[in-house]
């Protein structure tokens, strides 16, 4: 279950690479909501503002990304994945 949520957040890195609009300023949806990532955490994604990249380490790290909702409202997600400094040699 954990490699799914972490395919599905990484699949969500290339969507950030196509966000290249501004967010829509709109009165009361400029300050972004800022939550911690759970398995019980429903995401309403619909456009990715920004991504943290992540570091070449072999270890669990934080991890942010920025994104819009259905409604328009901006949201910060707090998450981990796997540094990207393993190898298999």
């Amino acid at each position: 279950m954990k490699a799914l949520v972490v395919m599905a957040l990484s699949s969500l890195c290339a969507t950030a690479a196509l966000a290249d609009e501004a967010p829509t300023d709109v009165a009361g949806r400029n300050t972004p909501i800022v939550e911690d990532y759970t398995y019980s955490t429903h995401l309403d994604v619909a456009k990715v503002l920004s991504m943290s990249s992540i570091p070449e380490v072999c270890e669990v790290v934080p991890v942010k990304m920025e994104y819009e909702d259905s409604q328009g409202q901006r949201h910060i997600l707090n998450y981990h994945v796997m540094g990207n400094g393993c190898s298999n040699g």
